[in-house]
């Protein structure tokens, strides 16, 4: 199974070493440490000790600006688990040093897991090929471009014999609840999960997002079923009847749901969805221009270009870094929320117009 731990019952995860990547996810570092942290505080000895190490200097800078010391890993360390976090820019960082390094942590038997961007670095080590994966889900589409031969999943994590891939953000808890109750024991698990106040734990299998397209999942079924027939077909989009009829609703009746519950048309949110693919391709792939266009289903490469800049204010060409290194503090544009405050906005303007 993706996310079987039994094979590391009864063995200790003792001695952990964190891998940080420049830009990395502070919140997904914080995640996983509390667990071992709080495991440490209930249990009567200290169970887990930790180390963070960079090949970049001495400190290294998280994505939301707060600065961690790290020590410079050694060549004849060994590690029972190495984590390899990072984030924005991994899917463009590359490391001789740190692909060598985790490759010779891997040869004497530490578990190696990457979380969410970090997966790249697994990647670009060979360690992935043929084997179970996962990342956020923001980014899977790029990821799965650039390596096809790796088993992409969109799930929390997953664990492939001495192999473990974890999405980021909360999904640190559960990954660290499930290694404490298969290390150690279910109670310790619990009791930590108590202290946190995190339930339910979930399985490594559960679903990443509860709002596919951005939507929430207070939203009629029949809009909730057209979203997903349109995230399904973003590289060839099906026409708004034939979407209609996918879901067994007139166009009009499905033209007046979306406006009611998403605020835009069913083409204006197709075209978000198919934006919001074509700006993980030009991130994450070395994809030119016009093929992003077409694997996004444009058919039109003006069209393309205008409704991009318009949409994320940048045109496809200044999107190849999400994160350029000139800017102080990630953004990220165009997003549901984004397209219906807009239309929103729109409406007032032309209601104050009227009056």
């Amino acid at each position: 199974m993706a996310t079987d731990m039994t094979s590391f019952a009864g063995r200790e995860f003792s001695k952990i070493a964190f891998v940080l990547i420049p830009r990395f996810n502070m919140m997904t570092l914080m995640t996983t440490i509390e667990p071992m942290r709080i495991a440490n505080y209930l249990s009567p000895q200290s169970l887990f000790e930790w180390t963070y190490l960079s090949f970049e200097g001495e400190e290294i800078s998280a994505n939301n600006g707060m600065r961690v010391r790290c020590e410079t890993p050694h060549n004849d360390s060994k590690f029972d688990i190495v984590f390899v976090v990072g984030s924005w820019g991994c899917e463009r960082y590359v490391s001789p040093s740190v692909i060598n390094w985790i490759r010779r942590q891997e040869r004497k038997g530490s578990v190696i897991c990457a979380f969410e961007l970090g997966v790249y670095v697994l990647a670009q080590a060979g360690l992935l090929s043929g084997r179970l994966a996962t990342t956020h889900w923001s980014c899977m589409a790029g990821f799965a471009e650039q390596f096809p031969m790796i088993d992409l999943r969109e799930q929390l994590f997953t664990i492939d014999r001495n192999l473990i891939t974890c999405a980021g953000g909360t999904t640190g808890i559960d990954l660290m609840l499930h290694l404490i109750a298969t290390c150690h024991n279910e109670q310790l698990a619990s009791e930590v999960a108590d202290q946190i106040m995190h339930h339910p734990v979930r399985k490594g299998d559960a679903v990443q997002r509860h709002t596919l397209g951005g939507t929430t999942d207070m939203i009629h079924p029949d809009v909730a079923a057209a979203v997903k027939i349109i995230e399904d077909n973003v590289s060839s989009p099906l026409s708004v009847p034939e979407v209609a009829q996918e879901i067994g609703l007139s166009q009009r009746q499905l033209e007046r749901y979306f406006k009611r519950y998403m605020g835009c048309s069913v083409v204006q949110f197709s075209q978000l969805m198919r934006l919001q693919y074509a700006r993980v391709l030009l991130t994450t792939t070395r994809l030119s221009i016009r093929e992003v266009s077409v694997a996004s289903g444009f058919n039109s490469m003006s069209h393309f270009s205008h409704a991009f800049l318009k949409c994320f204010g940048k045109k496809p060409s200044q999107y190849r870094q999400a994160w350029p290194d000139n800017e102080t503090a990630p953004t990220w544009r165009g997003t549901v929320y984004s397209l219906v405050e807009a239309s929103r906005l729109n409406a007032q303007r032309k209601a104050q117009v009227i009056k």
